[in-house]
């Protein structure tokens, strides 16, 4: 599991030592002489982010322990190792009681520095993991406590950062499982209302009758919008409120001034989502436009995890210690570099509620030790064994587990074990030809290329096949080793 480590150490002997370590085990390295430049360096926001310290204790002007007491002061949760010399030992164990996570005798051998920072690592990573539900519960959460090092998520940063400091209502919109209500969670969590309520309501799991009541109470009394006074009111999926409640959340929200409005018990903050975007739903039918007008003051477009591929392996590492911990399998102790790097090229459409769910499916499958490509078979790439297929037809479509490299119909095949995705990236129905094409390049692949046994599982006739393959360009020639019937 590739990391990138800062070193501090004022002996350039020592430091280029354990360089050469980290860097032939595939990890990138930053260096520092100094205690005070290395907490010079964890303290710039705009750096790459460091996953591990490797750490001198003994340097002049500031040395590793007061480097260690900084780190926990500022809760920068950086995990440290420390080194030190054979006849200091003790020290090793202060550093220890101090928040190191491991100390290492000088000169380290590569083998230990191996394991001591994997170990940091998985560690680090589920501190970091816990550290953010507990904030998320005590309403604590705040935007730099969520994963933010792609491209990508710097405009959300900015514009996440100036919505904490201002009062005006905030939507939310990007696809589902991109993490919505956690950075709205976030920026109630950095305003001034963070130790206030925040108060969420799923407005497409609550049915048309109820919402009304759910919302506002019974003749006034009660409801979210109360229970919510002096804090945040997170609308999930505002789109599903019914046209009457609509009107009546447009007239609530009328301000000239876009102050917070009032409840019967005090002012409220507004931050609503949605999983498409809300202005392809105004209308006369649909989404009122004088509400749609209240709601979108300030817009934040959250990207889909596949446009923010670098923060795929700081969310794969903090969901990985998480989950392993919680399932009790501490023998799973972090992803192996080609695991890491089949996460990080596929496109997640579910986000990073697919990526969390597949994590937790590979920490159950695993028997032990890192994970592994093998142990992610519903992502195309992860293994090529087709072994374990059943053939019903074996005299006609005999098939050897050699031959399965040549089984995809294309390059774009989606998972073997995965499920059609029904909704286009604004959360339209996807065309039920470009559906039907899908399953049938899906079943080529699945069976090996058998037409005859794929026209039985799909149930239509072999000269019905042959005619959807051709109209959607399904070539017989790509398919000539496949095809035996």
């Amino acid at each position: 599991m590739a990391a990138h480590v800062l070193v501090v150490d004022d002996d350039p002997a020592e430091r280029r030592h354990i360089e050469e370590i980290l860097e032939n085990q595939g990890h990138s390295v930053e260096s520092a002489a100094s205690g005070e430049a290395a907490l010079a360096r964890l303290l710039r926001a705009d750096a790459r982010p460091v996953n591990a310290v490797i750490l001198d204790l003994v340097m002049p002007d500031v040395d590793g322990m007061a480097v260690l007491e900084r780190l926990a002061r500022q809760s920068l949760g950086v995990p440290a190792i420390v080194q030190t010399t054979s006849g200091a030992l003790d020290s090793g164990a202060s550093a220890i009681r101090a928040g190191a996570l491991d100390f290492l005798v000088k000169p380290a051998a590569p083998e230990r520095v191996a394991v001591s920072l994997q170990n940091a690592l998985k560690i680090g990573a589920l501190q970091g993991e816990l550290l953010k539900m507990r904030l998320s519960r005590s309403g604590a959460l705040s935007l730099g406590d969520i994963v933010m090092q792609s491209p990508a998520m710097e405009r959300v940063s900015q514009l996440a950062g100036r919505a904490a400091r201002s009062q005006i209502p905030i939507l939310i919109e990007g696809e589902r499982g991109v993490g919505k209500e956690l950075l709205a969670r976030a920026i109630h969590g950095s305003s001034p209302r963070k130790n206030r309520p925040f108060v969420t309501v799923r407005c497409d799991g609550i049915g048309a009758a109820d919402i009304e009541a759910t919302l506002f109470g019974i003749d006034d009394r009660g409801g979210k919008v109360a229970e919510a006074a002096g804090g945040t009111l997170f609308l999930d999926e505002i789109g599903a409120l019914s046209p009457d409640v609509q009107a009546r959340f447009a007239c609530f929200l009328t301000d000239e001034d876009n102050a917070p409005r009032r409840s019967s018990r005090g002012e409220i903050r507004l931050i609503a989502a949605t999983g498409s975007r809300l202005v392809d739903s105004v209308g006369p039918n649909g989404f009122r436009e004088d509400l749609f007008n209240r709601l979108n003051v300030f817009p934040i477009w959250l990207p889909p995890l596949r446009e923010r591929r670098a923060d795929i392996p700081v969310l794969a590492r903090g969901f990985m210690a998480r989950l392993a911990a919680e399932a009790g399998r501490p023998g799973v102790s972090g992803l192996s570099q080609p695991a890491m790097d089949l996460l990080a090229a596929h496109d997640w459409p579910g986000n990073i509620r697919e990526l969390e769910h597949a994590i937790f499916r590979a920490v159950m499958l695993s028997d032990g030790g890192e994970l592994t490509p093998r142990d992610f078979p519903a992502i195309p790439g992860a293994t090529a064994d087709f072994s374990r297929r059943g053939v019903a037809d074996q005299g006609q479509c005999s098939r050897e587990p050699e031959e399965a490299p040549t089984a995809r119909a294309d390059s774009a095949s989606p998972a073997r074990y995965g499920v059609a995705r029904l909704l286009d990236e604004r959360g339209e129905m996807r065309a039920f030809g470009v559906l039907e094409e899908e399953v049938i390049r899906f079943a080529i692949s699945h069976y090996g290329g058998c037409l005859s046994e794929v026209a039985r599982r799909l149930g239509i006739g072999r000269s019905t096949l042959y005619r959807k393959m051709k109209d959607y360009g399904i070539v017989p020639g790509g398919l000539r080793e496949m095809v035996r019937a």
